[in-house]
């Protein structure tokens, strides 16, 4: 199935009921008209990071359900489906092999070991502090052999996550076997989840290094183009990399909106995102909400150094139910990566702000992805946050299919599913954006225009009073939104 210019639903297999039968039947009951794609997040065996350290891409997690329960979604969505490019579990099949027969492993060329990578085998202090890394010493993690022998084997993420070798041709032909068995399995999309991590050279950031980087993208496209399937690069880091990756024409992420959202909510300021929405790319997934967080690093310089402080510090006297200690070590996190709290509290829980976010993001060039949580206006769910001290968790709460049935009564779903079925069906959402700041800086509005369909939203940031206008075809007249969808 194609991409649409529909908005997408991230979710776990097992987050809105507990498997993908479920999750097609709550979709199809209540999500039908208002959902055009699902990004499915990772559904395969995996031994940490709730999906994102894959032992296999050809099963599907046994909990979840089959292969067939996924062509079920993908015969009424378009599917997304992540590939983990930088890296495989330490309990696959692949490692396994590799500890147990080391050099003699078919695999063995699918790992990196620190002696093979450093020009002396061991990495100098200068080559470790140039290492653009998520521990705080060299990435590696020490292996024991079945031999008896140890070494290094470079390691980024958790210790489930061995990086692979995207350089040696053995493993271009296992990125090939499974980019192409996940193309035949429904997936329109792929997203390359830490790409940017995958290229590394002795002496270098070992972080979306040029041109090594351009060349593992054009490879994995090559493979792709064929089966008809499109790659979404994932990277939190500064914008300017976004803005290189749509330059290339692949999709790109708006990470940075969320932050910036919140800064003009927060503020009642509307230049710094009136900014980016007049210089963002246009061929991008635009998100409020993920499974990791709301990220910090994507606003570096589109917000000063100050104003990201001051929009810190707002979320946790604004936001409901969120504290600074949630986003610590304390709970397996540290902010400055992102920032731990569902988005409808992260604006106090309060309808007239969260609905206005979304309107905004539906506005925004791109296609718009609403996280499981936020299509359900979720509160932070602390319960599950101090059972499992896992800070991450306060916005991944388990929904039942009760809960989901309960929930779609509140008032905020029928405002939010009229305006995701606007944002679906009106044509002015595939044109050109003009960005209007008004004397008053806490007012802006938001042309979009198609041929002659044009939507108009006219926002006030202080008072969360929004209004959405759009010219109806049939009379000529501009009409307003809320009247035809009470």
């Amino acid at each position: 199935m194609t991409i649409k210019n529909q908005v997408m639903l991230i979710t776990y297999a097992d987050s809105m009921g507990k498997n993908l039968q479920e999750l097609n039947d709550v979709l199809t009951k209540h999500f039908r008209d208002t959902i055009g794609g699902v990004h499915l997040l990772p559904f395969y065996p995996s031994s940490a990071d709730r999906g994102f350290a894959p032992m296999t891409y050809k099963e599907v997690d046994e909990p979840f359900g089959t292969w067939e329960d996924i062509q079920a979604l993908s015969n009424n969505f378009y599917l997304m489906f992540d590939f983990m490019v930088n890296h495989i579990s330490k309990s696959s099949e692949y490692f396994q092999d590799f500890v147990e027969k080391k050099d003699e492993s078919d695999y063995a060329k699918l790992f990196i070991q620190y002696k093979d990578f450093w020009p002396n085998g061991e990495p100098t202090q200068e080559d470790i502090d140039k290492i653009y890394k998520r521990k705080p010493r060299a990435p590696y993690i020490d292996v024991t052999f079945n031999d008896g022998s140890k070494e290094k084997i470079w390691c980024t993420f958790d210790e489930e996550q061995i990086d692979l070798n995207v350089y040696h041709e053995r493993t271009k032909r296992f990125i090939q076997d499974n980019l192409q068995y996940l193309s035949k399995k429904g997936a329109s999309i792929i997203r390359l989840d830490a790409f940017a991590y995958a290229t590394k050279q002795p002496g270098t950031n070992c972080f979306f290094i040029e041109p090594d980087t351009w060349e593992m993208l054009d490879e994995i496209k090559e493979i792709l183009d064929p089966h008809g399937v499109e790659i979404l690069p994932e990277i939190h880091e500064h914008y300017s990399i976004q803005l290189k990756l749509a330059e290339r024409g692949y999709w790109v992420y708006d990470f940075a909106l969320p932050m910036l959202v919140l800064h003009a909510l927060y503020s009642g300021r509307s230049d710094r995102l009136s900014h980016w929405l007049k210089t963002c790319p246009k061929k991008q997934f635009t998100t409020l909400d993920t499974h990791d967080g709301i990220g910090v690093v994507d606003v570096v310089d589109l917000l000063s150094s100050e104003e990201m402080e001051e929009t810190r510090d707002d979320l946790f006297t604004k936001g409901a139910n969120v504290k600074r200690v949630y986003n610590t070590m304390e709970y397996n996190n540290l902010d400055i990566y992102q920032l731990n709290c569902t988005y409808y509290s992260a604006l106090g829980n309060r309808d007239d702000a969260y609905i206005l976010a979304r309107a905004i993001q539906f506005f925004t060039p791109g296609i718009p992805q609403v996280y499981y949580v936020g299509l359900l206006a979720g509160e932070n769910d602390i319960e599950l946050l101090e059972k499992t001290k896992v800070g991450r968790n306060i916005n991944r709460h388990y929904y039942t299919k009760e809960e989901i049935d309960e929930n779609m009564t509140r008032p905020i779903m029928t405002h939010l599913s009229n305006l995701m079925r606007f944002r679906n069906n009106y044509p002015a959402f595939d044109g050109e954006i003009e960005v209007i700041e008004n004397e008053n800086s806490s007012v802006m509005e938001i042309i979009r225009t198609h041929g002659n369909y044009q939507a108009v939203l006219t926002a006030n940031l202080k008072t969360y009073a929004y209004e959405i206008i759009y010219k109806d075809l049939e009379t000529g007249e501009m009409r307003n939104l809320e009247n035809i969808s009470k």
